[in-house]
Formats: C-alpha cells, structure tokens, sequence
C-alpha cells in the first residue's frame, strides 16, 4: 500500500467519524465504500469486521460524549438489547451462509435500508411533539432486531434503524434517541465483530494480518474524530437541524448505491 491510499484512507476516517458522530450513526455505510473501492478489498467477512469496529469506535467516541452530556435513556438502551443483540447473531449466521461474493445482495439491502430510514425519520420528526412517550416494547424490540441483523450483514452501525425506532416507538425526542442508538451500538457492535471472527476462513484471516498496521492506525484517528465531532455537533447544531443532517446523509448515501446497483445490472 503506497503512502497516499494509506493518507486518502485515514483521512477519510478521521472524516467520517467527525461528521457521523453527531448524527447517532456509526459511519459503516461510508466505511465499507472506503475499503472496498479505496482499498480494493472484497465485501467479504474480513472487511465486514474492520468496518464494524470502526463503526464501534465512532459509537464509543460519540456515545461516552453524550451521556455525559445527559443524552442517553438507560431504561431503552436495556429494552432494546433484547432485541438488537440476537438480531446481531442472526446476521452473522446469514454472512456465513453465503458463499462467494454478496455484493449485488450488500447493496440492495442497503438501498432498501437507507429508504426505510429516510421516511421512518421524516414521518417521525413530523410527528414528535418533543416529549418522552411511553414505549411500545414489541415494535421497539422489533425494530432494533432488524437493526441488529442488517448491523452484522452491511457492516453499519444501523442507527439509521435504531434512531427512528427510538423516537417512533421508544418515545425519545432526538438528541436523546441518538444518545440511546450509540449506546446500543455500543454494545452489539463487538458482539457481531467476535461472532464474524469466528467465522472467517484463512484467506479473511490473511487480509486482515498483512494489514495489521492499518487497521490498528485508523481507530486512532476514527475516535478522536468522533468524539470532537459529538462535542461540536452538541454545542452547536439544534436538534432540528440534526435530524435535517441525518436525512440529508441518508439521502446521498441512497443515490450512491442506485449508482453502484444500476452500473452492474445494466
């Protein structure tokens, strides 16, 4: 790896990480691009771990900076890791049951994904009121289940699922919903990252050793970016302002992979 992909690669990161972190996303929509088209890598278990922990990183660099700024429910991060934690497992299994490339399947999930989460959030903000409603635990649970599945299929850190769940049904208002989805995340993301390992074969495990250097580098700059991207995003952009944000990257994002879908199926 020449000095400028490895420069090209990490910037990108720190990025990211600094612009996602605000949001209660983990970055892996991006991360994964990163890798496959920056890199060269194959979307395969190998880069789906590495983009899960940069994921993970952002997560924990954003989240420890918003519960200390008071911006977390407790009581729905513990609900919702009934669901989310066996929807991670789930998605693992369905990664390792595939054989050979699911590129054309990674896209398409994530298309579909970036959709649902851009209408769930808009017809959400619409709706809120701004005050904490009681939740509804079987839509709640439901919801950050297929978060937690799609998690471990697309390498994301879903909080374009877990976000509009929480504010839909878990009756957060949105600073504290993202707080919540980072905690979540939190917590899934290792899971599915040890439960990938496991299921790698030699080839996987190659990539990952002689790139050892990398993959230990970028957390570095990826939490650092995160967390001054959580502090900055806090203090000054209103939650109104946040969620407008949040659609706007989900709404790229989705152009993005009609792009990539439409230049292999034609």
């Amino acid at each position: 790896m020449d000095a400028s992909t490895l420069a090209m690669v990490l910037i990108g990161s720190g990025l990211i990480g600094f612009l996602f972190a605000p949001l209660g996303l983990g970055g892996g929509l991006l991360f994964a691009p990163l890798l496959h088209y920056g890199l060269g890598w194959d979307i395969d278990g190998a880069l789906l771990i590495v983009s899960l922990g940069l994921s993970a990183t952002v997560a924990w660099g954003s989240g420890l900076r918003h519960r200390k700024e008071g911006h977390v429910s407790d009581e729905r991060f513990k609900q919702s890791l009934w669901g989310a934690l066996p929807g991670a497992i789930l998605g693992v299994v369905i990664v390792a049951s595939l054989s050979g490339s699911f590129d054309l399947l990674f896209k398409g999930l994530s298309l579909i994904f970036v959709t649902w989460a851009i209408i769930k959030t808009l017809r959400s903000k619409s709706d809120a009121s701004g005050d904490v409603r009681e939740p509804h635990l079987v839509p709640l649970r439901a919801g950050v289940a297929s978060g937690g599945l799609l998690s471990s299929v697309l390498a994301i850190g879903a909080g374009a699922i877990y976000v509009p769940v929480l504010r839909a049904y878990g009756g957060l208002e949105s600073r504290k919903a993202i707080g919540t989805s980072l905690h979540i995340m939190m917590v899934v993301l290792p899971l599915s990252i040890i439960t990938h390992f496991i299921a790698l074969d030699s080839n996987q495990v190659d990539v990952l050793s002689s790139n050892l250097v990398l993959i230990l580098s970028l957390p570095i700059v990826v939490i650092l970016a995160a967390n001054m991207g959580a502090r900055f995003g806090i203090a000054n952009v209103s939650e109104e302002r946040v969620m407008q944000l949040f659609v706007a990257v989900l709404f790229v994002i989705g152009v993005r992979y009609i792009l990539d879908l439409s230049s292999k199926l034609l």
